[in-house]
């Protein structure tokens, strides 16, 4: 019965069914290997390389450059092979241990001395000229200008051993000419004493042949080839983004399957002095290399990973033209491996490293043999494969068990944690333990399963909502609705103290209205008022507190906070008016009475939240700026004006609204006096109304100053100026009024309103 439910369970939409689903195609994605995937792993491998940081070198590797300084002393490159010469010597005589040259030499030196020799030689035999004397000088004179000679004899004779570098053309696409086979076999034999003379494997049986295919090596000329047993490639193969990642230590060449080991490695076993080197083949492909009792661990190919001990100029450079003319310390060189050749921008080859994307060739060698001397090997054995599918499956099966239990939050920081762990686990391996684990295909893994176990939620815990919200919606607010889904513990009774602005609109004398029409026409009247005047509450984010009859209540910065909310309050009544406008055209193009609204504003500190009982309760505000908010609509009436703010929320939109100072109130039920403001427009009005507005409040000075002759002409000037300032007109009769009967000598120019 168990197993039934398991297999329902996969061949089911669930977490289950996608957890498995995802770990499947990220399993098969690595298996297959995807290009773009792998080019991805490939950079993580090198930021490891910038997160561990530079590591000290060994002090047994060094490099003789032909840098900018030594072109400048010594003349531009090449140079006479005869100064190559004077290098070997100069670095022998310092005890150099071992001479490598990342430099080949496949023609003949261009020597124009020799040249002259070989002339004069041509034109004494030719003219028959019999002079021992003459015959010596030129024999003499040859030998001394054959530069040729000159460094293989010192190659020969060095007390260091020298191993000379050369290249293969990997394939005959290389070539823009066809070579001949016997050229190739020569070139090969030519070679021979530098191959690998043992390989051993495990197999006996075996015809496995893992190994790197080159065209044809690019040998030195024959006098140098000679001059030394010791010969290396200088090859290097980048990855698919030329980045320097592998050195290869076995490339093949022949018809006889000969290998051959680069430069690098020729280096270090002459250095070690070790008798044998020894190429192992397993059933998979090539085990290592053996030099003596040391183990250099390789890829089934023969590359090793190349474990780069920090930026260019790691290993110590010297300038050639520093060592010829004698100006580096006695015994730098003794006991060294001594790497010769070229930095100087132009002439080396640039590599692309995980260090820098300008690197010396010569300085890859370099770190390929310290790798060799220090035994300091990065390796991706191949059972790291069976460990990465095994992480692959862990991330993915760890995220499918706990991302459906955890909330949203929990489930993106468990997600994060195992990211960064997955991060920290690789990284430290590679730092401490040089192994190369895989970060792209588990964490891809991780990042697939959560984000269909978070849409796959989503989806569902949407539909959910829906089904909610469409029920919820037919008996409180959609505003309400939304915030009880995103926050359900909040459906109780209670509220929170918050800063809020609060809207009050009602129409004008509607009682009078609704007696002249029939319950219909008044239905709709009121509905399509009503739609217009919510819509406009709902674009500028307010919630819908209530209706009341044909008033409307509107909350701005609940349930949802809002930073600038009286000015969106503002916004609203304003464009309450431009619509009301709009509807009064219509309604008296179809025979219908125009109406008209007034609005209050009020913005402070309210309790807000659910209010009611424990069977029934509604979202709303209460306190006492919710009143005030709803007295200011009935000020309106008072001063025959549409928008009322308080000095509150005057204090919070002064600098983006147009607003004019009205009276000082004192509402029913306080002592305190408030100040309030119409409002008129956002940023700016036509200039007469701002005229009208400045004299306004030269006339409302003059009336707190009580000067009612000087205050009733300037609120004359406002009311001409702009008929629709109707509270002008209601300042001219008060200021009569208090002309006949003066206030009392304690009059703070307050005016006290006695109705709600």
């Amino acid at each position: 019965m168990e197993m039934r439910n398991i297999v329902k369970s996969l061949f089911s939409l669930n977490s289950t069914s996608i957890t498995f689903c995802t770990t499947l195609l990220v399993v098969i994605l690595f298996l297959i290997g995807i290009p773009i995937l792998d080019m991805i792993e490939l950079k993580t491998y090198d930021l490891r390389f910038l997160s561990r940081g530079t590591l000290k070198p060994s002090s047994q590797v060094v490099m003789a450059v032909i840098d900018e300084k030594s072109l400048d002393s010594e003349g531009r490159w090449p140079w006479p092979r005869s100064r190559l010469a004077a290098l070997v010597n100069a670095l022998s005589k310092d005890g150099a241990k071992v001479i490598g040259f990342d430099i080949t030499f496949p023609e003949p030196d261009e020597n124009s001395t020799l040249r002259f020799i070989n002339q004069l030689d041509n034109t004494i035999s030719n003219l028959h000229i019999e002079n021992k004397k003459l015959a010596g000088f030129v024999k003499e004179n040859r030998i001394k200008a054959d530069n040729d000679s000159a460094l293989a004899e010192t190659i020969r004779n060095s007390i260091a051993g020298v191993v000379l570098g050369y290249f293969f053309h990997m394939n005959e696409r290389e070539l823009d000419y066809r070579i001949e086979q016997q050229e190739i076999d020569r070139q090969i034999e030519q070679l021979s004493h530098s191959k690998y003379s043992l390989i051993i494997y495990e197999d006996k049986d075996t015809e496995i042949s893992p190994f790197y295919k080159a065209y044809v090596p690019e040998g030195n000329i024959n006098i140098f080839t000679e001059s030394t047993d010791y010969s290396g490639f200088i090859n290097m193969i980048p990855d698919q983004d030329g980045v320097v990642r592998w050195m290869p230590l076995i490339i093949r060449c022949g018809k006889d399957m000969d290998i051959f080991p680069p430069l690098s490695l020729q280096c270090a076993w002459h250095y070690l002095e070790e008798p044998q080197l020894m190429v192992k083949v397993a059933g998979y492909g090539v085990e290592g290399i053996q030099i003596g009792k040391r183990f250099i661990p390789t890829d089934e190919t023969g590359r090793i990973l190349i474990n780069y001990q920090g930026p260019p100029k790691t290993f110590p450079h010297f300038s050639i033209t520093d060592i010829l003319k004698g100006n580096t310390p006695e015994g730098t060189f003794k006991d060294k491996i001594v790497l010769v050749g070229a930095t100087a921008v132009g002439l080396y080859d640039l590599r692309n490293t995980p260090f820098s994307p300008v690197y010396p060739g010569l300085e890859v060698h370099a770190t390929v043999i310290d790798n060799i001397l220090k035994q300091n090997f990065l390796t991706k054995p191949t059972w790291v494969k069976v460990s990465d599918l095994f992480a692959i499956i862990l991330l993915c099966v760890l995220a499918g068990i706990f991302v459906p239990r955890l909330s949203a939050v929990m489930g993106m920081l468990l997600g994060l944690g195992l990211f960064t762990a997955h991060l920290i686990i690789a990284r430290t391996f590679f730092v401490n333990s040089g192994i190369w684990f895989d970060i792209v295909y588990p964490l891809l893994g991780l990042l697939i399963t959560y984000t269909s176990l978070t849409i796959y939620h989503y989806v569902t815990e949407e539909r959910e909502r829906k089904k909610i919200k469409g029920a919820f919606s037919y008996y409180v607010s959609s505003s309400v609705v939304n915030e009880v889904l995103k926050h359900p513990e909040q459906l109780k009774l209670g509220g929170d103290k918050k800063d809020l602005s609060v809207l009050f609109s009602d129409i004008r004398g509607f009682t009078t209205i609704s007696e002249g029409l029939t319950p219909e026409e008044l239905v709709n009247l009121l509905n399509e008022y009503l739609t217009v005047m919510t819509d406009v509450v709902f674009k500028y984010d307010g919630t819908l507190d209530k209706y009341m009859g044909d008033a409307i209540m509107a909350i701005y910065g609940a349930p949802f906070q809002q930073q600038n909310h009286p000015a969106s309050a503002c916004h609203s009544a304003l464009e309450m008016m431009e619509d009301l406008e709009k509807l009064n055209e219509k309604w008296l193009d179809e025979g219908k009475k125009p109406l008209d609204i007034g609005i209050g504003i009020n913005t402070g500190d309210m309790m807000v939240g659910n209010m009611g009982s424990e069977q029934r309760f509604d979202y709303t505000v209460m306190g006492d700026a919710v009143n005030l908010g709803s007295r200011l609509e009935g000020a309106n009436k008072n001063y025959r004006t549409n928008i009322l703010i308080s000095e509150f929320t005057y204090e919070r939109v002064k600098d983006e609204f147009v607003c004019m100072e009205v009276d000082s109130v004192r509402v029913k039920g306080k002592t305190l006096p408030v100040r309030i403001y119409q409002l008129f427009a956002h940023k700016e009005v036509p200039e007469v109304v701002g005229q009208a507005i400045s004299y306004f409040h030269d006339g409302l000075q003059l009336y707190k100053q009580q000067k009612w002759d000087e205050a009733i002409k300037t609120f004359e000037l406002a009311r001409d100026l702009h008929k629709g300032l109707h509270v002008a007109q209601i300042y001219v009769e008060r200021c009569l009024d208090l002309k006949i009967s003066p206030p009392p000598p304690e009059w703070d120019c307050c005016y006290t309103m006695t109705t709600k």
